[in-house]
């Protein structure tokens, strides 16, 4: 009797190592499978990363919604028969359910054609390296928009989005920055949206540059100089207007003599256009001074006794 219980019990634990040895087997082969269908398609499943950008916006299509009936009703009622649900539903259409890498200009040609709008003539301000300090300029003076004036620039300033194959389309932790990859959901839709601003501009047309930038207040890399400078109709326009800021109170790393601002004004020349170059332009200058006014660089109208 003990005998039949021995062997009953090494049958037992031969079935159960068989088992084991089985299931480790099938994990094994669903592995090697999974990878084998997986192998050279892992930009696919961009969720599995971790993106150096912070994500989706919260409540995004609220935002872009608020902003677009913001823009049409309460600052430009002559804008008023754009659809913004239609624009919302473009915009959202243009990534979700995409890999944030593979963004196309293709993808955002509806948003573009829903949302542009006439640009007047001599009212055109570009910039590079001076965001605060231009927009604060357009806010008091409503003679110049710059591209975040515009509908398609209010409704996207300061705003993130991208998409993830995987439900729920959105990716609310992190979305890729341009050096991760160029072709993502806000590289191309800004690349696409200063293209549209810059063929729209007429008449004289003015850049602020910020002259306290250490590396030249004009860089070829930056969406002014390797895309809006180039898109500007000679045509159409008659003068750029150069606007060089200096920080109150500095450094003063460059003026309109510059290696940089030269450059650009060779560019500019060679495409046929007018330029004039300003250094601190007075009406800027005066708004820089309204958080500085005591300092030396600020007096300059005050009166000798």
């Amino acid at each position: 009797m003990p005998l039949q219980q021995g062997s009953a019990r090494a049958r037992q634990r031969t079935v159960l190592l068989v088992g084991i040895a089985v299931l480790l087997a099938a994990l094994v082969l669903a592995v090697v499978l999974a990878s084998l269908l997986t192998h050279g398609r892992h930009e696919v499943t961009p969720q599995m990363l971790k993106w150096k950008d912070r994500g989706t916006t919260k409540n995004l299509q609220e935002v872009i919604l608020g902003r677009c009936y913001n823009y049409i009703t309460a600052q430009h009622p002559e804008l008023g028969d754009k659809d913004c649900v239609k624009i919302w539903e473009s915009l959202k259409d243009a990534f979700i359910y995409k890999n944030p890498c593979n963004i196309t200009p293709e993808d955002y040609q509806p948003l573009m054609e829903l949302a542009s709008h006439p640009i007047p003539c001599n009212k055109s301000l570009f910039w590079s390296k001076t965001n605060d300090l231009v927009h604060r300029y357009t806010k008091s003076n409503q003679n110049f928009l710059t591209l975040e004036d515009t509908l398609l620039g209010y409704m996207a300033d300061r705003v993130s989005w991208c998409g993830d194959p995987s439900a729920p389309g959105i990716n609310y932790e992190s979305c890729p920055k341009r050096n991760e990859c160029e072709s993502n959901p806000g590289s191309v839709f800004w690349k696409m949206a200063s293209k549209m601003f810059a063929e729209a501009a007429c008449g004289v047309v003015q850049v602020m540059l910020n002259g306290s930038v250490e590396a030249g207040a004009f860089r070829s890399s930056s969406i002014f100089g390797s895309i809006e400078i180039f898109n500007l109709d000679p045509d159409k326009v008659t003068e750029v207007h150069i606007w060089l800021m200096q920080n109150i109170g500095g450094p003063q790393s460059e003026s309109c003599s510059g290696h940089s601002i030269q450059r650009l004004i060779s560019i500019l020349e060679e495409r046929n256009f007018k330029i004039i170059c300003e250094d601190n332009y007075r009406p800027v200058q005066l708004l820089q001074c309204v958080h500085n006014p005591d300092h030396t660089d600020c007096r300059l109208c005050t009166n000798s006794s």
